[in-house]
């Protein structure tokens, strides 16, 4: 046995390399469960089917677990009782070993009694061993799980699959266990699951925008992917005044004019008027009839293809569904009377996501855009929420567009050369089409106090 000099006495230790040996192997044993479960909770399935379809078992082992809610319930049981059972463990062996040999040390230094020199030496062995744990048995392997989730999941799936076969009875008994209690408090008693609320996953987005893992414009649309459950077909549809259609009868030498002449890829069959949509006709059908039958259709209605009709209270997210299930590029949107109250494309959901995508037939006049004199022109249909970026301020109001804004500010049909101020912005209505706001100028609360 070690021994360690005070003075001219020496005093056994209790450190042989044995002991030394078996305390680190505990300490170790604890930190791999905790490993474990912190890298099981934490990696990403994406990446795990990625290196299962390489051909890692490792990962596809692991996936096999985290896909089964039950399965990754009894993985993270099994950490635990290993972090429990290895715990005990170490403070069981320290205090019969570390603390019986070093309890002689404090009798002599400390000139105690027996009874209170064990527990003296058991206190001091108990606070160091809690302090060297806690640091390398927890924290340590925590930290590196949390930054290396696969790395660490894939090193620990085998230990851990060995050890839910050795505690199997154990992991039966203390889950069943705990089932029950959370049932008889009336709790859910799901498994454990990879699921994150669209207000958690906002979080992780930015705080992956924070640690440079994603820029400005790809955190800004996958936000706006976040939202799209929340955002009804109403606020992004083209409303009907801005709808171009045809009328059915229309002679085939108008409707081909039209056709060349408008931007539009599809364009809507109507019955009198838009409220009565019979089908959607495509410039290819038309073409084609004209360049491979080399003939005229007796009627439109040989042409176009079914309408898909979703209320504009439908929200995005289901709509997306509708468009793919049913293989459509476009639906009218019908308002609550059964009428029309525009229509909506995939271009439109794309604009949403991605940003306004490039096209060459949009005319710019329709785009929000600074002028030289640092006054802002926005279309009247701009969305409240886009035009928050462009005037720096959130506006509030029960419209859709800042052109209905300004009708509901003014509660009147507004005119060309109105003035108001949107809390605290000045506004001015440029342009009318119709009863319709087209253009609005808005001088920026910078620009104002400049010239003001």
């Amino acid at each position: 046995m070690a021994v360690v000099a005070v003075g001219t006495v020496s005093f056994p230790t209790g450190m042989t390399p044995i002991v030394a040996a078996v305390l680190a192997a505990l300490i170790l044993v604890n930190a791999l469960y905790v490993a474990a479960e912190f890298s099981a909770v934490s990696v990403r399935r994406s990446r795990l089917q990625q290196l299962a379809e390489e051909g890692d078992r490792l990962a596809a082992r692991l996936l096999a677990i985290v896909n089964d809610g039950v399965a990754l319930d009894r993985y993270i049981a099994a950490c635990q009782i290993g972090i429990t059972i290895s715990s005990l463990v170490l403070g069981a062996y320290a205090q019969a070993t570390l603390a019986v040999d070093l309890a002689p040390i404090f009798a002599r230094l400390g000139n105690l009694e027996a009874l209170a020199a064990q527990s003296a030496a058991a206190g001091v062995v108990l606070v160091l061993l809690t302090i060297l744990q806690m640091v390398l048995g927890e924290l340590v392997p925590k930290s590196l799980a949390l930054q290396y989730p696969t790395a660490v999941a894939r090193y620990t799936v085998l230990p851990l699959a060995y050890s839910m076969k050795a505690m199997r009875w154990l992991i039966v008994l203390l889950n069943g266990s705990g089932i029950a209690i959370l049932r008889l408090l009336r709790m859910p008693t799901h498994g454990h699951r990879h699921i994150h609320s669209p207000t958690e996953i906002e979080y992780l987005i930015a705080e992956s925008r924070a640690g440079g893992q994603l820029d400005a414009k790809e955190s800004a649309r996958l936000r706006e992917a976040l939202r799209l459950g929340l955002r009804s077909v109403g606020e992004l549809m083209i409303p009907r005044t801005q709808v171009k259609g045809i009328r059915d009868g229309t002679p085939w030498p108008e409707v081909v004019e039209l056709l060349r002449k408008t931007p539009y890829s599809r364009l809507p069959v109507y019955e009198d008027t838009l409220d009565h949509v019979i089908g959607v006709l495509h410039v290819r059908d038309v073409v084609r009839r004209l360049v491979g039958a080399n003939e005229q259709p007796d009627s439109l209605r040989d042409l176009i293809a079914p309408v898909l009709v979703v209320p504009e209270s439908m929200t995005v997210d289901r709509l997306l569904e509708r468009l793919r299930a049913e293989r459509r590029a476009m639906a009218i949107v019908a308002d609550e009377f059964g009428g029309t109250a525009g229509l909506i494309t995939v271009g439109d959901l794309l604009d949403e996501l991605l940003g306004e995508t490039a096209d060459e037939f949009k005319p710019t006049e329709n785009r929000p855009h600074r002028l030289s004199d640092g006054r802002i022109r926005l279309p009247g249909g701009l969305r409240l929420d886009e035009a928050a970026r462009w005037v720096g301020a959130h506006w509030e109001a029960d419209a859709y567009t800042v052109g209905g804004l300004v009708m509901e500010r003014l509660g009147r049909v507004p005119v060309a050369g109105d003035r108001l101020s949107v809390d605290g912005t000045s506004v001015e209505v440029e342009r009318m089409r119709g009863r319709a706001v087209e253009t609005l100028l808005v001088t920026p609360r910078d620009i104002e106090e400049l010239y003001g």
